[in-house]
């Protein structure tokens, strides 16, 4: 999931960081009124406005097109109910699901699903609803179904689903957390039930444009009560001064994704709260491993030496950056620091010329979003130091995704964020020869992410993770500059905010005050 989602920047020169998850950000249109229509009473059990950074263009969170956008995911954990759901802190907990448990292998998960749980419309979620959504889930192969090639899912009886997975697959709940269940009746894409749809979560869809609002309303019949805020509507608001104008006037209640050199005048506003929260987003760059300049290790790292990403990162994320120390973030499991990357320019240009390596070669560095530009020309700058010629290629989203797929780059910038907080959904999705996704091969690191992806014994996966992350780290696979947090904002009036740390508020322990 992308959108990542998943940082400060110089003023006015970028957009907000959220994060993400994957591979696909959306977005567009203004901000308006805030007439009342989409505010709700401004009294307790009021509504709320949330000005979001992308659009939410679809409702489908197994679209091909769009299931893995940070927005569609955020629409999604509102309207639909999971098997298992992640906590801010990462652990799981029960949605549909009450218990799961694991063979001996680890190869078929059962899951006792919770009685008396009705959708909108009032009939029950039955475990048939479960299979179908997860054959559906697979069959139209977005984003999130590469995590269950080869899965199967069965209705043991009413009260139970079982999982067979096509190998031992220890993080089989956290991979869950991006499957949501549907009516068992729709198949196939139905864009008509997604303008109006049917679940089983915490919200009901009042109004949706894809252009730019979504307008949620409690759903009264859900099984963990109905929300206390009247209505959510989720306005998109691209630029950032539209934004935090909204929110210091009050047009908008909640934002998030704030830059860093925003948040200190917010801070010092008493009708705000801020707080910023580590996240599962990692600035990761990756090389294509298999353009002949970059196939040896010795080079890859002497670039990554050359960048001097903690000056950058104090400069343009004070507040929102740190220094990342492994492929993935501290709030991930499989997360083990590895040995810093020192900058030595000096270094960096004997080494790339001990290598062999043609200067007179212009490496390709592609990255999706305006937001990303300062970062990505501060890079582009230290690279140039040292002699080597950097092509800076900013492109749209879908034309970023296409060469992303088609490694028609040399370095890839992306912000990487974990919705499932299991490193199984990236290093052991990501890194493997099969995976295709950077043109690196390492059949050790293949046996180690097989062998981390398949123990039932959480520590025993940890290590095994960072035995990967060593390899990753030291072969230079990508540089890995910064762990991202997300800053929050929101108005006094608000209470109930849970900073998410995929940019994935859950808006139903809102509630909205009269003062």
């Amino acid at each position: 999931m992308t959108r990542p989602l998943a940082s400060g920047r110089p003023r006015r020169a970028a957009l907000a960081l959220i994060a993400a998850a994957a591979l696909a950000l959306s977005g567009c249109s203004a901000a308006t009124g805030g007439g009342s229509s989409d505010r709700g009473d401004s009294g307790s059990g009021g509504g709320i406005t949330v000005a979001g950074t992308y659009a939410i263009e679809s409702l489908d969170p197994d679209s091909p097109a769009g299931g893995g956008a940070t927005g569609t995911q955020l629409a999604s954990q509102a309207i639909f109910s999971r098997l298992v759901r992640p906590r801010p802190d990462g652990s799981l907990q029960g949605d549909l699901a009450t218990v799961w448990k694991p063979d001996g292998t680890a190869s078929q998960w059962t899951f006792t699903l919770r009685q008396g749980v009705k959708f909108s419309d009032g009939k029950p979620v039955t475990a048939d609803d479960v299979v179908a959504s997860f054959k559906r889930f697979i069959e139209l192969k977005s984003t999130n179904a590469a995590n269950f090639t080869g899965y199967t899912m069965t209705a043991a009886s009413p009260t139970e689903v079982v999982l067979k997975a096509a190998k031992p697959d220890a993080a089989v709940p956290y991979k869950l957390a991006v499957f949501y269940v549907m009516p068992g009746s729709l198949t196939g894409e139905n864009p008509a039930f997604f303008q109006n749809p049917v679940g089983s979560g915490p919200f009901k869809v009042e109004k949706f444009d894809p252009s730019g609002t979504l307008v949620l309303v409690p759903n009264p019949g859900h099984y963990g009560g109905t929300p206390q805020v009247k209505r959510v509507t989720i306005r998109k608001m691209p630029e950032l001064a539209a934004r935090l104008t909204a929110l210091r006037t009050g047009e908008a209640d909640l934002v998030w994704g704030i830059p860093d050199d925003q948040l200190p005048e917010l801070q010092r506003d008493s009708n705000l709260k801020v707080e910023t929260v580590p996240s599962t987003a990692v600035f990761t760059m990756w090389f294509n491993s298999s353009a002949p300049a970059l196939k040896d290790a010795k080079v890859r790292r002497a670039l990554w030496q050359a960048v001097d990403f903690a000056t950058i990162i104090k400069r343009l994320y004070p507040q929102t950056g740190t220094l990342a120390d492994a492929p993935v973030s501290p709030v991930t499991l499989g997360h083990v620091p590895q040995e810093p990357v020192g900058h030595d320019p000096a270094a960096a240009k004997a080494a790339l010329t001990a290598a062999g390596f043609d200067f007179s070669t212009k490496l390709r560095l592609q990255f999706a979003n305006a937001e990303f530009r300062p970062f990505n020309q501060a890079v582009v700058s230290d690279l140039q130091k040292i002699g080597v010629q950097v092509d800076l290629l900013e492109k749209e989203q879908a034309v970023f995704t296409k060469d992303l797929l088609a490694l028609n780059w040399d370095i890839n910038f992306q912000q990487l964020s974990n919705p499932t907080y299991d490193s199984a959904n990236t290093l052991g999705r990501l890194y493997p020869c099969a995976a295709k996704r950077n043109g690196y091969c390492n059949p050790e690191l293949d046996k180690l992410l097989a062998a981390a992806g398949a123990s039932p014994d959480k520590d025993e996966r940890v290590k095994l993770y960072g035995e990967a992350s060593k390899i990753i780290w030291g072969d230079a696979v990508g540089m890995f500059p910064m762990a991202v947090k997300f800053a929050y904002a929101w108005n006094h009036r608000v209470t109930g905010v849970t900073p998410d740390p995929n940019g994935l508020p859950d808006f139903s322990g809102i509630r909205v005050s009269s003062s």
